[in-house]
């Protein structure tokens, strides 16, 4: 009942506001939810704790879930959580398929969300006292889990493989921290790199211009070949959205949701891995076969009926 005291119209409209805004940022390439929350930070002065917190986590989730814009309709990643999206966000856009692919991520966003609400309401204290006992070692597991799975989807599992140690040598430029006993000298880099790379290089740019330029560099081979009068993005708009898409797929939205929550509570760790996580397990956990798909034998007919215990 103490939780309820706090719930009033402006806690709400705050939380839509908030959510609105985040959104716009997080659909912008380049824009993140982490600069959403320092943009608008000024505001939550004039307000109190409970109305300032609703403001920021509203911009936080908005800017989070807005990612999902560009990486289903520009095959860029808006926020780095939004990786995976691009994989089967993208090619459905392509087939005319955007609005149902964005409305999919919406409703599957809103369940993650309610779903890790949940879950941290009745068990933060539980979750907090596990995931502190995490160290440098547990984390560094987890993030090599990432990449391997990482490696995994690809057809080509050398070049998987080399990806991952890519990008983990270009995660490594940068400086020393003076703080974990360095000395503040740069590494892995040249004399004349060292003005422009002293904090290294900053994980969203990246993904922006490697999808960015793959897409752009993919449009300027269509318009050299003569197909440039065929648009690459095809928006069917006004169709209606049927939560039958979603049959069958209660396990999958509460074993990703659970992942996420998982990786999320950990320090350090982001939404980055553990998008990919889910994305991996979906896609290689077996599926179950209904209970009534039993096919009897060619020239026989098929059980179409639930088989009783």
């Amino acid at each position: 009942m103490e939780f309820l005291s706090y719930l009033s119209p402006m806690f709400f409209v705050l939380i839509v506001a908030g959510a609105l805004v985040g959104v716009i940022f997080g659909a912008i390439p380049g824009m993140t939810a982490t600069m959403a929350v320092a943009v608008c930070l000024p505001l939550t002065y004039a307000l109190d704790l409970t109305n300032g917190l609703a403001l920021l986590l509203g911009l936080y989730v908005g800017g989070i879930s807005g990612g999902m814009v560009p990486a289903v309709l520009l095959n860029i990643p808006g926020t780095p959580s939004s990786i995976t999206t691009t994989f089967d966000g993208y090619p459905m856009a392509k087939k005319g398929e955007g609005e149902r692919a964005l409305k999919i991520s919406i409703v599957a966003s809103l369940f993650g969300g309610l779903f890790s609400a949940g879950v941290l309401f009745y068990f933060a204290p539980l979750l907090a006292d596990f995931a502190i006992k995490f160290s440098y070692v547990e984390k560094f597991l987890i993030i090599f889990l990432a990449l391997t799975v990482i490696a995994s989807l690809t057809k080509n599992m050398l070049m998987g493989i080399f990806s991952g140690v890519l990008g983990v040598w270009l995660s490594l430029i940068g400086t020393y921290e003076i703080t974990d006993g360095g000395n503040g000298e740069t590494r892995l880099m040249f004399d004349f790199m060292e003005y422009y790379l002293v904090s290294g290089f900053s994980l969203l740019p990246v993904l922006i211009g490697i999808f960015g330029i793959t897409t752009i560099l993919q449009d300027a081979e269509k318009g050299f070949k003569g197909d440039a009068a065929s648009p690459t993005i095809k928006l069917t708009t006004g169709s209606r959205f049927s939560f039958n898409v979603f049959k069958g797929q209660l396990t999958n939205l509460v074993r990703s949701s659970s992942i996420g929550t998982f990786v999320g509570m950990l320090p350090g760790v982001g939404g980055s891995a553990a998008s990919v996580l889910a994305y991996t397990q979906e896609k290689t956990f077996p599926e179950i076969p209904p209970r009534w798909a039993m096919v009897r034998p060619k020239g026989s007919w098929l059980l179409s009926h639930p088989i009783m215990p």
